[in-house]
């Protein structure tokens, strides 16, 4: 297990590195692409700019830059180009949202597709497996911000269920928090259910003519404990893998498009105006921030395995 850990460390390490050297220069390269242009304004003087190279350090050589730019951002001082903010400051005050916005819309998705996948497998090829599929099939075919758009004016603009947009905290106001997300839980979860619902059908109607589950029947257990408990179980392994790394791409701004819709003022929403702007600071601390998160919940998926499959072990060779 500790030659695992130090494995899985070590490897976290070099993709990290990889992702924040190629993200620096992927923003070094594009067109206009220089801070200290946009930094000047657009009446500036040559003079201005060279002035504004030589206060940040845009006239270092690139490999100096990048160093920089690391330190400040493991020290915590980094600072945009476009606003002169501190990036870790804003990140931490839009991550309530974001987390917030990733585990409801996680908790959510897991209920529809485990519900809906094993209904579906139980009925399979009857009238309630039919349309079950469809209704996946069509949600699986949807993007998740045009499930928010069609959300948004039936229960916020059309019946005035919901509020429409902004973010309240859980301490503030829990209902006020829920109420506030749960369109774009809604949203981000009906897409993503039905492709997951629809793998766990297919895994549950292979399994549940396995060698373990004729045992369980023939010890006397009912079809739905055996369903619950031994077939369900095994089953729920190939989306454990999917479920992790969807959790840790929304965590990292992967649910963008749905913040800005909402105005959640999010991690995602964050990055997203930093795109626009050229802004490399928010970028690549971001990006950073997103590829730690999917090499951490690979790791936690690899032991979850163990926990749901017996069979499977992590193994130290």
């Amino acid at each position: 297990m500790i030659a695992f850990a130090f494995r899985r460390m070590f490897g976290s390490a070099l993709v990290l590195a990889a992702v924040s050297v190629l993200t620096f220069l992927i923003f070094e390269a594009i067109p206009n692409g220089d801070p200290a242009l946009r930094m000047a304004g657009q009446n500036a003087t040559p003079d201005t700019i060279a002035a504004i190279r030589r206060a940040w350090g845009f006239d270092h050589p690139i490999w100096r830059q990048y160093l920089t730019m690391m330190r400040k951002i493991f020290d915590g001082s980094v600072i945009s180009y476009s606003d002169q903010a501190n990036v870790v400051q804003q990140i931490r005050r839009g991550l309530p949202a974001t987390i917030s916005l990733a585990i409801g819309a996680m908790v959510l998705l897991a209920l529809i597709s485990v519900t809906v996948g094993t209904i579906s497998a139980a009925r399979a090829g009857r009238v309630t497996d039919r349309i079950l599929t469809v209704g996946s099939l069509v949600g699986f075919s949807t993007p998740p911000y045009v499930v928010g758009a069609l959300i948004l004016y039936i229960f916020g603009y059309s019946l005035h269920i919901l509020p429409t947009a902004g973010y309240v905290g859980i301490t503030a106001h829990p209902w006020a928090w829920f109420t506030h997300l749960l369109l774009p839980w809604i949203a981000l979860a009906i897409p993503v259910s039905g492709a997951s619902a629809r793998i766990l059908r297919a895994s549950l109607l292979e399994n549940i003519h396995e060698d373990f589950v004729r045992t369980a029947k023939a010890k006397g257990l009912s079809r739905t404990r055996v369903m619950i408990r031994h077939v369900l179980r095994t089953s729920l392994i190939p989306l454990v893998s999917l479920w992790g790394l969807d959790f840790a791409a929304l965590l990292g701004g992967g649910a963008i498009l749905i913040e800005t819709i909402f105005n959640l003022h999010g991690v995602g929403q964050y990055a997203a105006g930093s795109v626009q702007a050229l802004d490399v600071p928010p970028i690549l601390v971001i990006t950073m921030y997103g590829a730690f998160a999917v090499v951490v919940f690979s790791a936690l998926v690899d032991i979850l395995y163990a926990v749901l499959d017996p069979r499977i072990r992590l193994t130290t060779g």
